[in-house]
């Protein structure tokens, strides 16, 4: 038997890995609790993709109703599977710069302290098991809004003599710089997992993502951009743009390139690493570039809203450089772009979503 351990498997990306690693003959164990029906409501529980993932994987999937806080729950998961675990893929997080702030301890306890207790119960029970960190590009704070920066008709674009023309690479400074404080959370657990791998030899890797993206995604207001943007303009509920003139520009990877990255460090894993993992110059895309491919999708006009204040920490334009990874693993390659993405969005949540509005 060989076991894939799963955090937040009814996500975005978690369901996604779930659903990969069981058609490549897993067993996976999903530890989700629906935590993101208590950060950001009903709207965002992710229930009905658990009750997808058992329906359609049956056999393969074990669902655990734990919170990844709880050591002794985590610790006996471990014990219980031990050496028949095969990967640990830690995707449960509280993600929101918005919500962190409301809840600082919450937030921290459960982005730092719950990673901590994942390596450490891999450490003990399953250390030959690769573990792969969902980590984020907010590990760099506001850094990157202080490269130099041209203002085109519908987005931001970087000056195209800087030696980050390509993307944002791993070796931007995490020092000096505003993270918000779901930014810090994530940094502590991320330099945790490096340091589970440089201390005691443990091959992890944190993928320190853009925005993660795909039609599993439960977005709301406070997370899920493409989703929650989809929705709202399917539903004709307001949508909020939150400074920088809505030309703020993201790279969005869709959340399968993201696991097909995963199954290649997972083949050839290595120790300690850390990439920028995004939609690079593949697919990206400004605010107002994926407000104007929404309505064409749908055939309505949103209903905006903007307001001048940003978010803290928020980045004004972020474009992963993924070479790194692709000079680790070159059978690697992006095959979703961003109409693409919001294409699939829309087709596969089209009716659910209609159904939803009173």
């Amino acid at each position: 038997m060989s076991i894939v351990v799963i955090t937040g498997s009814a996500g975005l990306i978690g369901s996604e890995a779930t659903a990969f690693f069981a058609q490549q003959g897993f067993d996976i164990v999903g530890i989700d609790n629906d935590m993101r029906r208590v950060f950001f409501g009903e709207d965002a529980s992710t229930t009905w993709n658990r009750q997808r993932l058992e329906k359609t994987i049956k056999n393969q999937y074990s669902h655990v109703d734990a919170d990844i806080r709880d050591t002794e729950t985590i610790n006996k998961i471990f014990k219980q599977y031990g050496s028949d675990i095969a990967l640990v893929i830690h995707t449960a997080a509280q993600p929101s710069h918005d919500w962190a702030a409301r809840d600082p301890i919450m937030d921290f306890t459960v982005n730092a302290n719950g990673t901590l207790n994942l390596l450490q119960a891999t450490r003990q029970y399953a250390p030959e098991s690769p573990f792969i960190f969902t980590s984020t590009n907010k590990v760099y704070g506001d850094t990157p809004n202080h490269l130099p920066l041209v203002e085109l008709d519908s987005r931001w674009e970087i000056d195209p003599n800087h030696t980050y023309k390509l993307g944002i690479r791993e070796d931007m400074s995490i020092d000096q710089t505003t993270h918000s404080l779901f930014g810090v959370s994530k940094v502590a657990a991320d330099v945790l997992v490096q340091e589970y791998g440089r201390y005691f030899g443990l091959r992890t890797a944190c993928f320190r993502g853009g925005c993660l993206t795909g039609p599993n995604h439960s977005g709301t207001q406070l997370h899920g951009f493409l989703a929650y943007l989809m929705k709202c303009t399917v539903t004709e509920t307001p949508y909020t743009v939150y400074g920088y003139k809505g030309k703020q520009v993201r790279d969005n990877i869709h959340s399968a390139d993201l696991i097909q990255a995963f199954f290649e460090f997972f083949k050839a894993p290595r120790v300690a690493q850390v990439y920028n993992t995004g939609g690079g110059r593949y697919s990206n895309c400004s605010m107002l570039e994926a407000i104007d491919i929404c309505q064409k999708i749908v055939g309505k006009e949103l209903k905006g809203i903007y307001s001048e204040q940003n978010r803290i920490g928020d980045h004004i334009w972020w474009i992963s450089d993924n070479s790194r990874f692709t000079e680790h693993y070159p059978n690697w390659k992006l095959q979703y772009n961003v109409p693409q993405i919001l294409q699939e969005i829309y087709e596969f949540n089209e009716e659910r979503w209609t159904k939803e509005v009173p």
